[in-house]
């Protein structure tokens, strides 16, 4: 796959994830097999303010390409603006969020709120286009509501102004996560654009993701959800992919030495009094199916050091 003059040598793709998709989580994916990954969402007003937080989401490190930075806001100025920022932060794409259902997001007329208006999708592609010399994707979903179904609408506006890639979520922001993913409008997607498009949501297993390859014709998957707590998806889908063979996941142990791995790599880039502040959740996710598991997700809700994670592994290593 080839998005502007970028080449992707895989038709995997980690999604971004808000709280989720750090450097270190990326990394992790990218270990297993994912060809392309995104940051987290940035917001475009924040970095017109030149706030840190933002500025800090957008970091990346020297071996992870490609990646794109995804951006999201509603005004086309900011929203150039934040490309050329994501354009210097040494992004190989800029990625522009046209999904997210978060009220918050939303409610300010961002990221899923931009499906019920097609031609101010088409302004903020053509502003960004015209800001950075890197290729510029969006994300989208099938529509806001029942009542809105503007994916195809959408898709093709964006690439008339320049986009060099479509991913789309096949869910309405009505949806937000629930019901299924409607193949159809990817399908419809793919059949009303010249430029890749990637397929997202319900991608969980090989049977998911050759369903999709083959039902839609898209020309690469994003995987969000399923690669939580499990990040060897990317390995299962690969090997299916590359050698047509289906292996089988990671032995408990080899989850928890993956689990401690991954974390330890958040303390490295993010000290380690953050660093466990935020790995809590993703504890809790790798201990998903474990013996014991819900009092153990429990304990990762309090871990604060390094040594408490260490002695929750032992912990659960006994119990395997």
């Amino acid at each position: 796959m080839k998005i502007g003059n970028v080449e992707i040598n895989s038709k995997l793709a980690l999604a971004p994830l808000a709280g989720i998709t750090d450097m270190a989580f990326r990394k992790i994916c990218r270990d297993f097999g994912a060809g392309y990954c995104e940051t987290e969402m940035v917001s475009a007003k924040a970095l017109s303010f030149n706030d840190k937080k933002s500025l800090e989401l957008m970091e990346l490190s020297s071996d992870e390409h490609p990646c794109a930075i995804q951006i999201f806001g509603n005004e086309p100025d900011i929203m150039g603006s934040a490309a050329k920022i994501a354009e210097k932060k040494g992004a190989d794409i800029v990625d522009i969020n046209m999904g997210c259902p978060a009220p918050k997001i939303v409610n300010n007329g961002s990221g899923s709120a931009l499906m019920k208006n097609p031609k101010l999708c088409g302004e903020i592609v053509k502003a960004v286009k015209d800001a950075v010399d890197i290729p510029v994707t969006v994300k989208i979903r099938k529509g806001f509501d029942d009542d809105s179904i503007t994916a195809v609408e959408v898709a093709r506006i964006c690439e008339q102004n320049g986009a060099d890639a479509v991913i789309v979520h096949g869910r309405t922001r009505q949806q937000y996560y629930s019901g299924q993913c409607d193949l159809d409008i990817i399908k419809a997607v793919k059949q009303n654009v010249s430029v890749p498009v990637i397929g997202n949501g319900d991608v969980k297993d090989v049977k998911s993701a050759e369903k999709m390859l083959d039902f839609t014709g898209c020309d690469g998957l994003m995987v969000a959800r399923a690669a939580l707590g499990m990040p060897w998806i990317f390995r299962i889908l690969k090997e299916y992919f590359d050698k047509g063979i289906i292996i089988e996941p990671p032995s408990p142990r080899d989850k928890l030495r993956i689990m401690t791995e991954h974390i330890e790599l958040v303390c490295k880039y993010k000290g380690e009094y953050m660093g466990m502040l935020q790995s809590r959740k993703q504890i809790a996710l790798y201990l998903k199916g474990f013996k014991g598991a819900a009092g153990f997700r429990n304990e990762a809700g309090r871990v604060s050091t390094l040594e408490d994670m260490y002695s929750l592994v032992d912990r659960v290593s006994k119990n395997i």
